[in-house]
């Protein structure tokens, strides 16, 4: 074993339907821990539900049963849902376990015995939907800044938590572990926003409600959800039980995942309680975005919520983990569009993915009767290939354990895609037609079955199942699925092939939409930019556009975003810097004529200096980006008007 890797999401509230954003938080857990197991750690995954509050006990009597009858009955459909999108979690706590009621209450005792907590009168503003206590300057058109409905004031007997006394040492901390909160803005929002300006001490127990966990000293007073609800990291380890041993052996946690609109309470309770319980802070919050529908956040007045069990009907559970985890990237938000959805299933899974998978076993299976070993092994195109291979696996183990899952997928599909075009440039169909060239054709068959096998070990924490069906139809099994094996290329000694069904049969788009129109019950509109105020010929007379050649292009380090061109204008060489590193291959560029802002006033970007801007168009969603080519043959510096 490598190590012990503790991760956690944040338990969820018990809503009648999770939606597809808040399905994401787990899809990424999983994937991190499904990643850790692979490479060899003892994983810990937990993951639960967080059932006590005011607004739990006022749905209860609306629909006149318990809070907890109510609550068990959604505990089931949630539970029922993490099934069906093969989350592989190792404890599901729910806060209404005895256990951790008993753990809470002991926990909100050693507070007040410390010190750290002391009665007082509470009076100022609260919201119920999120549970959390606000200023007056803190509110936003005198509403809750977090969610945005009414807010109530609220005047009442509460204990208070003193965050004030532990401010300078929260920020000390924060400052000396550079990796407790990712990303970095999410670190700068909680020192500038909220430690910074100064915290006020906080409302811990309530006695306007009755469901919660009762204070065991005093017991008109139920604990504040948050302390109930952050106290489960530990507590489903056993803390504060007679069997600690797993608190013993995997605390303090990796990496605690949330959702962006709830990291202050991870990053300013939390780490505060545990400073006064004496206990270590876990290594690491990472506040991930949201996804929007149509740069919208989900929710159901806007009634653009999207059910992560209706896309899995239509798509499959592994095109729902896959875009999930790639449209949301490490820093930003993500954006869900059904046509978007269904286009990146077709290009990247039936086309890229799915194509590669069945050609390779289609000419197995004709020209090697099924079964394929190693053949010769020669020339550029093989050892780009290998190259490839190799450098993949290490640089997605890199990008996991920084947390970038989105690009660890745009490196194994760095891999998918220099597959294809092996075949591309080794022809295959052409080999077969002669016999002199069987140990070559069998040589290049091996090779794509080897890359298969390494794409199809490194995708099986993304896309569990597609992973079992790739391995199914090549017989992969054994010491060749591991992960030390993919970092050799040629494990393979000899495998017997079997097609299977298509992997991701290409969808018929508007015959797709059409059918999730209807049962959305709405239509999603597409809406272009507005166009921008009006220019003159004089304005427009001072934009220099000139045809130019792409001579070189490569990677800029540290940005992943910005390609450096090297151009030929006219015979004038410039460097352009272009961020269409996410949309072009380097390679790919070289010799491409493109348009170029040519008297745009020169700038760096990452250090590098460039020179101009070269034109594109793209999707207003960024999902697409094209650049602005020139079709016929004509002279690089000639002008565009």
């Amino acid at each position: 074993m490598k190590g012990k890797y503790y991760i956690t999401t944040p338990i969820y509230y018990p809503s009648d339907r999770l939606h597809i954003g808040n399905t994401y938080t787990t899809v990424l857990a999983d994937a991190l821990a499904r990643f850790k197991r692979l490479t060899g750690y003892d994983v810990f995954f937990l993951t639960g539900t967080d059932e006590h509050g005011q607004k739990i006990q006022r749905i209860a009597e609306k629909k006149g049963v318990t809070p907890k009858e109510y609550v068990d009955n959604i505990v089931a459909s949630i539970k029922e849902l993490w099934k069906t999108m093969n989350i592989s979690y190792d404890k599901f706590i729910r806060t209404t376990d005895d256990y951790h009621i008993k753990a809470v209450q002991d926990i909100f005792k050693k507070l007040y015995e410390k010190g750290d907590i002391y009665k007082g009168y509470y009076e100022g503003w609260y919201c119920t939907p999120c549970e959390s206590f606000f200023t007056e300057t803190q509110l936003v058109d005198g509403k809750c800044p977090d969610c945005g409905r009414e807010v109530e004031w609220t005047k009442e007997e509460a204990y208070f938590f003193k965050l004030s006394k532990y401010q300078d040492k929260l920020l000390k901390y924060i400052e000396e572990h550079p990796d407790f909160i990712l990303p970095e803005k999410r670190k700068n929002e909680m020192i500038n926003n909220f430690i910074k300006p100064g915290l006020e001490d906080l409302c811990v127990s309530r006695t306007s409600f009755t469901w919660g966990i009762p204070v065991s000293f005093d017991e008109k007073h139920v604990v504040y959800v948050w302390i109930d609800a952050l106290s489960n990291y530990i507590t489903a380890l056993g803390y504060g039980s007679d069997d600690d041993s797993l608190y013993k052996k995997f605390w303090p946690a990796d990496v605690h995942l949330v959702g962006k609109d709830i990291v202050r309470f991870h990053t300013i309770i939390w780490p505060i309680m545990l400073m006064a319980l004496d206990i270590p802070l876990p290594k690491t919050v990472y506040g991930h975005g949201w996804l929007l529908v149509d740069g919208g956040k989900m929710s159901k007045s806007k009634g653009n919520v999207i059910d992560p069990v209706v896309l899995t009907e239509h798509f499959g559970v592994d095109a729902v983990r896959y875009y999930l985890l790639k449209e949301i990237s490490f820093e930003h938000d993500g954006n869900y569009n059904s046509e978007m959805f269904i286009k990146r299933i077709n290009s990247d899974l039936a086309n890229d993915l799915g194509n590669l998978v069945s050609r390779t076993l289609t000419m197995i299976e004709k020209y090697f009767n099924g079964t394929i070993e190693k053949g010769i092994f020669e020339g550029e195109f093989d050892e780009d290939l290998k190259r490839t291979a190799l450098e993949v696996p290490k640089n997605v183990e890199n990008l996991m354990d920084s947390l970038r899952v989105s690009e660890s997928l745009d490196e194994i599909w760095r891999l998918v895609r220099r597959a294809n075009k092996y075949i591309d440039e080794t022809m295959p169909w052409v080999l077969a037609k002669d016999d002199a060239n069987k140990e070559r054709l069998k040589g290049v068959l091996y090779n794509l079955t080897e890359a298969i096998r390494i794409i199809s070990v490194l995708i099986s924490s993304f896309m569990p199942d597609t992973s079992r069906k790739i391995n199914e139809q090549f017989n992969f099994e054994g010491k060749v699925v591991t992960w030390d094996s993919v970092l050799d290329f040629g494990n393979l000694e000899r495998v017997s092939v079997k097609r299977g069904e298509l992997l991701f049969p290409r969808i018929d788009v508007e015959k797709k939409l059409e059918e999730l129109e209807k049962l959305y019950g709405q239509k999603e509109e597409k809406k272009m930019l507005p166009i921008k105020s009006e220019i003159t010929i004089e304005d427009f007379d001072k934009i220099d556009l000139r045809v130019v050649k792409v001579l070189e292009a490569e990677r800029i380090k540290g940005a992943d975003k910005l390609l450096k061109l090297k151009v030929d204008l006219g015979g004038e060489e410039r460097q352009i810097v272009s961020g269409i590193a996410k949309y072009y291959e380097p390679e790919k560029l070289v010799g491409k004529k493109v348009i170029l802002v040519a008297n745009l006033k020169p700038v760096k970007l990452r250090g590098v200096e460039s020179f101009g801007m070269i034109l594109a168009a793209s999707t207003e969603d960024k999902e697409k980006l094209v650049l602005a080519t020139v079709d016929d043959d004509i002279e690089t510096g000639s002008q565009v008007k």
